[in-house]
């Protein structure tokens, strides 16, 4: 019970902030190359819900064009890939557009790990985390959905493993949540 309530946030601000400060010159870099690629801001904000199901404003880098119809998630925008922009697909592909969420895990909005944000118009999902617990523990920037199919879970599925996690936190399941998020991430940028 102390690494859900204590260790779990320590860790967490501890790694964001070594994480902003190893990581300034590659999100500089990004910031610096989505600003000269189109215009608009570096960062997307984006109403998500978070522990008991409480609203705040997700960070992204943002990799879809200004006009692009907001709060859609990009899988039922008609012909998505209009929308997104040529660095947009680097980022989205290696999930670096995630990383301005180390100042949401820095906030206390979310934690490196847990079920991934729900966007505030995803009912389905919400209701269904709802029946499985996942809406009681901080959204988290990977999770154990994340790495068992990620956008190919149906909602039902998605909910479940959310709720898995939020009944069996701990320490080492964490780790190996990590673990397989980075080797995803580097299979990605194959």
């Amino acid at each position: 019970m102390m690494y859900k309530t204590v260790v779990k946030r320590t860790i967490d601000v501890i790694c964001a902030l070594l994480g902003l400060v190893a990581l300034s010159p590659i999100l500089l870099t990004i910031a610096l190359i989505v600003k000269i690629e189109s215009n608009g801001s570096v960062l997307f904000k984006q109403k998500r819900i978070g522990k008991g199901k409480t609203q705040f404003e997700i960070l992204k880098f943002r990799t879809m064009k200004i006009d692009t119809p907001r709060d859609v998630p990009t899988h039922l925008l008609d012909n998505p890939e209009k929308h997104i922009t040529r660095v947009g697909k680097v980022l989205r592909r290696t999930s670096l557009d995630e990383l301005p969420q180390l100042f949401n895990i820095l906030k206390g909005d979310m934690s490196f790990i847990g079920p991934r944000p729900a966007l505030w118009n995803q009912h389905n999902l919400i209701r269904e985390r709802d029946k499985h617990g996942a809406n009681e523990i901080l959204p988290g920037l990977t999770g154990w959905a994340q790495i068992n199919g990620r956008d190919e879970l149906s909602i039902v599925q998605k909910a479940k493993h959310d709720g898995e996690y939020a009944r069996n936190i701990s320490f080492l399941t964490d780790v190996r949540i990590l673990i397989k998020t980075g080797r995803l991430m580097i299979l990605a940028m194959d």
